[in-house]
């Protein structure tokens, strides 16, 4: 059942594309957007995972350049029966992670600077073990070829008018103007589908993994506010990418891709009073200690020193910290 909605949500947005091409260039611009967006559906396929982290400029960290988080993320796939991801940090204020890949072999994990800086190791293992849950869920390929579907739909509808022919062909003037307002939205919707339904099936797998969905649930309700306050720059270049976090950002409640973030927290809270999670194994993350203190300061690359998003003093550099020196 998810395999056939997720098919027909695809379709549709591939028929939006459709009649975005056919309003702005007709039969032949219908034959052509089906054609382009075939090919963005195959290339999206094969190259899912380098589209999403070119765009927010990831840099891959292993265990020796970032012990603490790889080895994280490396015991949480175990848990898992996942492959090993490629493990990214990404230098930016926004505490945020996502995953992408097109299967588990080919899966990647990142998170930022932000919120490394802001979680205790425990919360920082409760969002990985929700990235993987997209991952064994296999919600990765679909929400990055969403993603890049609706912004080339959004990008054709905001430059359509501009390109749509000349003279007799140029489109009727009100089906311009409805394609550019109508076409995005019903891509939003279509994205919002899609979503909105995986969050809570991740968060349930994240909760799973870990063996502690407390500590997802603490992670949310810190970086939700942040989120929404500290501009992202993927997300301001292509708004759809918003859909690949774990928590939205600056987005309206109305239009956002993700479930209300307090649902969710009382979606983990109640998982945790049934009983529902299995007992945390005997592994790295076992060794983590209560205390509330951060996982590391990871500095941004090209950045200067700055104060961390509590309003304190930056915290000193960590074994997180992949430009530490050793």
């Amino acid at each position: 059942m998810n395999g056939f909605k997720t098919t027909m949500l695809l379709a549709t947005l591939t028929a939006l594309f459709m009649v975005v091409g056919y309003t702005f260039g007709g039969s032949s611009g219908a034959v052509i957007a089906l054609v382009a967006a075939a090919g963005m559906n195959l290339f999206t396929y094969w190259n899912a995972d380098s589209i999403v982290l070119r765009m927010h400029n990831a840099r891959e960290v292993d265990a020796r350049s970032a012990p603490e988080f790889h080895g994280i993320v490396a015991e949480l796939a175990r848990r898992a029966g996942l492959p090993m991801p490629r493990v990214y940090i990404v230098d930016s204020a926004n505490p945020n992670a996502f995953a992408t890949g097109r299967n588990p072999e080919n899966a990647a994990v990142a998170a930022t600077t932000g919120l490394l800086d802001m979680l205790t190791p425990e919360e920082v293992a409760g969002v990985m073990a929700h990235e993987l849950g997209h991952v064994r869920n296999r919600d990765t390929l679909v929400m990055t070829m969403v993603a890049t579907i609706a912004g080339a739909i959004s990008m054709i509808a905001n430059f359509g008018m501009l390109f749509g022919g000349h003279g007799d062909n140029r489109p009727h003037p009100m089906a311009a103007i409805l394609t550019v307002f109508m076409a995005p939205f019903a891509a939003m919707i279509v994205q919002m589908a899609i979503s909105r339904t995986r969050e809570y099936g991740a968060d349930k797998a994240g909760a799973e993994i870990s063996g502690n969905p407390r500590a997802l649930a603490s992670a949310l309700a810190k970086i939700a506010g942040p989120a929404q306050q500290v501009p992202a720059a993927a997300v301001e270049r292509n708004p759809a990418a918003a859909q690949l976090y774990i928590v939205p950002t600056h987005v309206s409640e109305l239009f956002s891709t993700h479930p209300a973030t307090q649902k969710r927290i009382d979606a983990l809270v109640a998982l945790e009073g049934q009983g529902a999670s299995p007992p945390r194994p005997a592994g790295n993350l076992g060794a983590v200690p209560p205390a509330r203190r951060p996982m590391s300061s990871v500095p941004r690359t090209g950045t200067g020193p700055e104060a961390d998003l509590s309003g304190g003093p930056r915290r000193s550099s960590s074994a997180l910290d992949p430009n530490r020196r050793r």
